[in-house]
Order: structure tokens, then C-alpha cells, then sequence
């Protein structure tokens, strides 16, 4: 009697692995929810730091809580020396995300309540994450330059500042409402990859700060957070939209993988495209860049008609942080910003009914032998 032959998932296609109350997509309607809220209402109407409240929370705060959070935040904006000092050590031609994975080390390092398991300490440190993160990325961007750091400033929200540390001013009000509007598009989205990973490494009872920087290391590669950056690689290949076509045919002939391009959970479409291209559009008008906008509507239309396959949220994303004048290399540390809100709130929601993550797997390597 042979054993029945183990079903193997690869890539944990298709398992269920646990429940969460966080977000999900809604097959009827194919748009992601933040705790029951369609995302694209939550860009419409609400801060990046309403979002946080309620991905942390469950609801949305009163303008109590919201102005406790706000205050909260702005009052941790500013880096330690210590972790300034770490930063200028590290060298400039390492990616911004292995600075920023250093960087959230050294904040836990830092952090004396980092044993603190309870909801509490968590939500503190959630907090602390959320207000220095940006500092982090805005001061290594200008130190690449061989800019002077922009010291953060208490009277402005979140997205503004985050602008006035990297640029040194606040820009447009429409610059503004893009960030924030990517920034709450990024901030969750289930079990994703490094979603996933932060809450492997919580389910051994490690600390919040660990579990961040493991969903950074996720985070990096291109097949997940890197892709933003890889689209505006690919448009400098194109260079224009009557190019789309060669490039492409091109592409395809090569097995190319077309970056921003499919994604594992949408099958109509990703739900954060429209809001996300809406904004595109207007920085495309606001700084009078029609030509990027051809672009990316000649390769969309291509990619429809050839492959059958739609955008994902890094498609438009990456045009728009190159508008805003981020660096390229800085794309994804600004998805970890946004995504951090949600990693932590799977850390805090892991934490709540744990249970060791251990997977089996099915061995494949040589039968039992001897030396």
C-alpha cells in the first residue's frame, strides 16, 4: 500500500492559512476593503492618518482621537542622533530599502518597552513608526543629493510634511492630495507576501519592530514592492508612445515580464487603479507632463489588447512618485511608509490569538541512505 501522493500549493496558491479582520477584497464588487470601508471612499474623503486609526482600531476615530493621533505623531517626527549617525554611515549606493530595514532595526534597538507584548506598547510603537519612518526616507534621499537635512515641522499633517522634509517645501495642494491618495491605497492588503512575513516572524513571539523589518526585506524584492521603481525603468526603454508597440512586440517575443502589469488576487481588474491613475492625471496636467500620459495609456491599451492583462496600483504609482520628484530608488520605501499602518496591524492581530506558523512540507531529495 503506497502513501496518497501529499497536494503541494506552490507559492501557497489558493490555502487559507488564517482569518483576519483587516481588509479583503470583495468579489461582487472587486474593491479592496480597510475594515468593511471600499478604499477608494477612504481615498476620497479621509487622511492617511484616519486610515491608520482605523486599520489599527477597527473604525474610523472621532475628531477627538484623530486629534490625539495627530498630536501624538507630530511630537516623534524628529530622529535621534543615534540613528541619524547610522544612517550617515551607511553608503549611498546602497538601496534606500536596506537603509530604511537598518534604520527600523535601530528604532527597535532604541525602543526600551520592544519586550512589551501587550496591544498597548504595540499601538506605541506603531505610532513612533508611523512618524519617523518619513524622516528616515525624506533624510536619505537628500543626503544622496548632497542636500541638508529639512527638519520636520508640527503644523502640518502627515503628507505635507513628509513633502516638506524631502523637498524642503510643501508642494501644490494637488502634489499633496496625490501622495496622501497613494498612501492610503498602499496601506493594506491581506495576506500579501510581506504582510505574510510579519506575521511568520510575530507567531514565534518576536517583537513588533522585527516583524517590520522582515516584511521590509519581503517588501524589496521586484516580483512585490520593487515594481513601482521597474515601471518607470521600463518607460525610459519605451521612451515614448509611439514606441509602445515595437517595445512591446519586443518584450513579449523575450518573455519579458511586464512590470506593474496582473496580480495574484484580482482577476477584473485592481480595484486602487482608477483612484490611483485620477491623481496620476492631475499631476500629469498640473506639471504639464502630456507626454508621460500618452505613454502610459498607449502601453495600458497594448498590454490589454495583446495580453488580456490590466494594471496593477504600481502602474500608475511610479509615474506619480516621479512627478512628485522622489528618486526612483525611493518608491518603495514610500510603499513601506504606507504599508507599515497595516503590517502593524496584523502584528497586533496575530498577537491577539497566536498560534506558531509551521508549515509541513513534501520532501523530494534522496531515499534513506548510509554512509
Amino acid at each position: 500500500m503506497t502513501e496518497t501522493e501529499p497536494v503541494v500549493h506552490k507559492g501557497l496558491v489558493g490555502v487559507i492559512v488564517d482569518t483576519t479582520e483587516i481588509s479583503r477584497v470583495d468579489p461582487a464588487s472587486n474593491s479592496l476593503l480597510y475594515r468593511g470601508y471600499p478604499v477608494q471612499e477612504l481615498a476620497a474623503r479621509c487622511s492617511f492618518e484616519e486610515v491608520a486609526w482605523l486599520l489599527w482600531h477597527g473604525g474610523l476615530p472621532t475628531p477627538g482621537e484623530l486629534a490625539a493621533l495627530q498630536a501624538d505623531e507630530r511630537a516623534q517626527r524628529v530622529l535621534s542622533d543615534r540613528l541619524r549617525a547610522v544612517v550617515d554611515r551607511m553608503p549611498t549606493w546602497a538601496h534606500p530599502m536596506d537603509v530604511l530595514r537598518t534604520a527600523v532595526s535601530v528604532m527597535g534597538a532604541e525602543d526600551p518597552t520592544i519586550t512589551d507584548p501587550s496591544r498597548e506598547a504595540s499601538l506605541t510603537a506603531s505610532v513612533r513608526l508611523l512618524a519617523q519612518v518619513p524622516a528616515v526616507i525624506a533624510y536619505d534621499q537628500r543626503r544622496r543629493r548632497g542636500d541638508g537635512v529639512v527638519p520636520p515641522r508640527d503644523d502640518l499633517d502627515y503628507s505635507e510634511n513628509f513633502l516638506h522634509m524631502t523637498f524642503g517645501e510643501v508642494p501644490d495642494a494637488v502634489v499633496v492630495d496625490a501622495f496622501r491618495v497613494s498612501m492610503v491605497l498602499y496601506a493594506e492588503h491581506s495576506f500579501n507576501a510581506s504582510t505574510f512575513t510579519a506575521r511568520v516572524i510575530t507567531s514565534t513571539l518576536s517583537d513588533l519592530y522585527s516583524a517590520v523589518v522582515g516584511a521590509i526585506g519581503a517588501l524589496k524584492g521586484s516580483l512585490h514592492g520593487g515594481a513601482n521603481e521597474e515601471v518607470m525603468v521600463m518607460f525610459d526603454e519605451i521612451g515614448s508612445a509611439a514606441q509602445v508597440p515595437d517595445w512591446l512586440d519586443t518584450a513579449l517575443l523575450d518573455k519579458r515580464k511586464i512590470m506593474g502589469f496582473g496580480h495574484r488576487v484580482y482577476k477584473n481588474g485592481d480595484s486602487r487603479v482608477p483612484t490611483m491613475k485620477a491623481a496620476l492625471d492631475s499631476l500629469v496636467a498640473h506639471f504639464h507632463r502630456e507626454d508621460l500620459g500618452e505613454l502610459y495609456t498607449a502601453l495600458e491599451d497594448a498590454m490589454e489588447v495583446r495580453k488580456g492583462i490590466r494594471p496593477n496600483l504600481d502602474y500608475p504609482s511610479g509615474p506619480a512618485y516621479h512627478l512628485m520628484g522622489f528618486d526612483r530608488a525611493t518608491f518603495t520605501p514610500l510603499f513601506v511608509a504606507s504599508r507599515l499602518t497595516g503590517w502593524t496591524a496584523h502584528v497586533m492581530e496575530q498577537r491577539a490569538a497566536n498560534a506558531l506558523i509551521r508549515p509541513l512540507a513534501a520532501y523530494a531529495g534522496p531515499a534513506e541512505r548510509h554512509l
